[in-house]
This record gives structure tokens, sequence and C-alpha cells, in this order.
């Protein structure tokens, strides 16, 4: 069941598993991180760890911050989840590279809202 008062909790767990993910993949390369397949398989755990709590947040709130792509990100949990075998290297990479630290501000500020 979803409940309001537990979005901060979701929001919590999108930003440990967001800070995971760049604690594993810190000082690496996409070919270092291709290569060790424990560190890759960790990523891909933490980001759907990231869609699922996405998932979990209430319909208001994410309603309430369009400016998220919650839909995309419940989507790539989906595709690691159940379409593990089309998921690629790159496509984990660039997830890291261009999304995760965006993410990681607009949850931060989220946490600090539901705060007050």
């Amino acid at each position: 069941m979803r409940e309001q008062v537990r979005d901060i909790e979701r929001l919590v767990h999108i930003e440990a598993s967001i800070g995971h993910v760049m604690d594993f993949l810190e000082g690496k390369t996409f070919e270092e991180m291709k290569s060790d397949v424990m560190c890759y398989h960790a990523v891909v755990y933490n980001i759907m760890i990231i869609g699922e709590a996405a998932n979990m947040l209430t319909k208001e709130f994410r309603e309430e911050h369009p400016q998220t792509p919650w839909r995309n990100i419940i989507d790539m949990r989906n595709v690691l989840v159940h379409g593990y075998y089309t998921a690629s290297p790159l496509f984990i990479w660039e997830t890291y590279s261009k999304d995760l630290r965006p993410l990681l501000e607009q949850v931060k500020g989220y946490i600090s809202e539901l705060q007050k």
C-alpha cells in the first residue's frame, strides 16, 4: 500500500542507492565497470532499487513533482528486471554519468521539502 507518510522513506532509499552507485563507480572508467562483474551487478541492483522505490511513491507525490521523469525511472527498473538481457553496460554507464547526479539533487530537495 502506498502512503504519503512513506514517501520520504522511499526518497531516502533512492538517495542511498544513488550514493552506492556513485561509490561503486568513483574513479572507474566505463571499461573498468564493464569488466568488473561484481561492480556491474551491484550498480544494476541499485538502479533497480531506485526504480522500485520510485514506483512505490504515491501517485500524488509523483504528480506534484513532474520535473522528475518518474515513468522513465520506473520503466528502467522494469527493463532491468524483466528484460535484463536487453540492458547493455553502455545503457547503465549513461544512466550513471548523465542521470543520477541530477536525480540526486532533486531527491535531496524533495526530502528537505517533506521534512519541513
